[in-house]
């Protein structure tokens, strides 16, 4: 009953630990002003900073949710939560803009990726029921930031010049996060050196982690996220462009991602129901073939209501469909090594969000106009949908063994 009760402190750890992470790498975007005014640096070389933060998480994924798989995730989350705070007050004392885009990107981006996969690889291991509900409320958490941290970052930006917010921000991330990450256990299924296969769990075979991530299993999720987040990418990250250039003005077309996001907390809870009901696998499908079609939309709308109303759809569908990749790992994988098949899917996802900014600025620039970054988006969800199709869950023929043991 106390490892029921303490699954929830997992959960509502995992979100807050989500939404201050997450909170402090998009800091940037509302920041991106002043700093330009303040430095003299260009707005393309700050902004890169985020680029090179994506890239970071891509390339840093697997390697934390491995080192989860070995050591637990308390050591892994609190290093994380450290380097993060740290490397916020290290930018914030930056006097170069080379030393800002390598603190920035490289340090809490990298850091950064050391919440989400091991967070959910935990999450997912902590429940044998629910367990589609609870990583969704996870990702709920992580949504909140836009609505929460970044409102923060902008009051005291007006009060503070950029490196005393930034400071500011540090600190307040540290003082949440290293305390909250100390509540943070490894799953009780792991913690004591199992003999046989959990109860209610999916069968799991003795696979090493090589042939793990060599398995059409694994690569169909990675090719499948991969599509999924590209799809969405090039949408969220030009929206409130092309809404401008329909005559929109830019306060209300920025409205539009705030209703897109606020759409998505809904979808993340919603598709996590789903997913308990009717199976992780069923309602992805069903929400990538959904989201192609969402994305497709916004080539149609040209008024700030029709915009309003694809970004309700659109944002509670992408938003529900990312945190079910994560369930459907943990019903086909060890859980010895959640960590490190998560990891390796957050980094296919981190890649595919890298696309969407470059090719619509591609598209824009050549073709003058959006429509075909949303159709091309369209194209890429229906691949993302056709990818899954194929997935077929490992053979119970191939599953049978038991579990090796976990060093603490």
């Amino acid at each position: 009953m106390e490892q029921s009760r303490y699954r929830w402190v997992i959960v509502a750890a995992g979100g807050l630990l989500g939404c201050v992470a997450i909170g402090g790498m998009f800091s940037l975007p509302v920041l991106l002003q002043p700093i330009a005014r303040e430095t003299g640096w260009s707005v393309t070389g700050i902004s890169s900073a985020m680029t090179i933060g994506f890239l970071a998480m891509a390339l840093t994924s697997m390697i934390w949710g491995t080192l989860t798989d070995k050591f637990g995730p308390l050591p892994v989350v609190l290093t994380g939560s450290t380097v993060i705070a740290t490397s916020l007050a290290l930018a914030s004392q930056a006097t170069s803009l080379v030393v800002f885009q390598f603190v920035f990107g490289v340090m809490v981006g990298g850091a950064t990726a050391a919440i989400f996969a091991p967070m959910m690889a935990t999450v997912t291991g902590w429940f044998e029921t629910q367990r589609s509900l609870a990583v969704s409320l996870v990702s709920a958490g992580m949504g909140v930031a836009p609505m929460t941290m970044s409102p923060f970052v902008a009051w005291l930006v007006s009060h503070h010049d950029w490196r005393t917010t930034m400071l500011i921000l540090a600190a307040v991330v540290g003082s949440i996060m290293i305390p909250v990450a100390l509540l943070v256990r490894r799953p009780p299924a792991l913690s004591a050196t199992a003999s046989a296969p959990v109860a209610g769990a999916a069968p799991q075979r003795e696979m090493s982690r090589a042939e793990a991530l060599r398995s059409p299993q694994f690569i169909i999720l990675l090719l499948t996220n991969f599509f999924c987040c590209a799809t969405h990418s090039g949408p969220i990250i030009h929206t409130v462009s092309y809404a401008i250039s329909c005559g929109i003005p830019l306060v209300a077309a920025v409205t539009i991602y705030s209703v897109e996001g606020f759409a998505g907390l809904f979808g993340r809870i919603a598709f996590g129901i789903a997913g308990d009901r009717f199976g992780a696998k069923r309602v992805l499908v069903a929400g990538l073939l959904a989201q192609a079609f969402g994305a497709l939309a916004y080539a149609f709308v040209r008024e700030l209501a029709a915009f309003y109303t694809v970004a309700a759809v659109f944002g509670f569908i992408y938003a529900g469909t990312m945190p079910l990749y994560s369930v459907l790992i943990r019903e086909n994988f060890p859980l010895r090594m959640l960590g490190t098949v998560i990891g390796g899917s957050a980094m296919a996802g981190s890649l595919g969000m890298a696309t969407g900014p470059v090719a619509g600025g591609l598209i824009y620039d050549t073709l003058g106009s959006y429509a075909w970054l949303y159709i091309g988006s369209w194209a890429v969800g229906l691949g993302a949908f056709f990818i899954i199709m194929t997935f077929r869950p490992f053979p119970k023929t191939e599953l049978r063994g038991t579990p090796q043991p976990v060093a603490a």
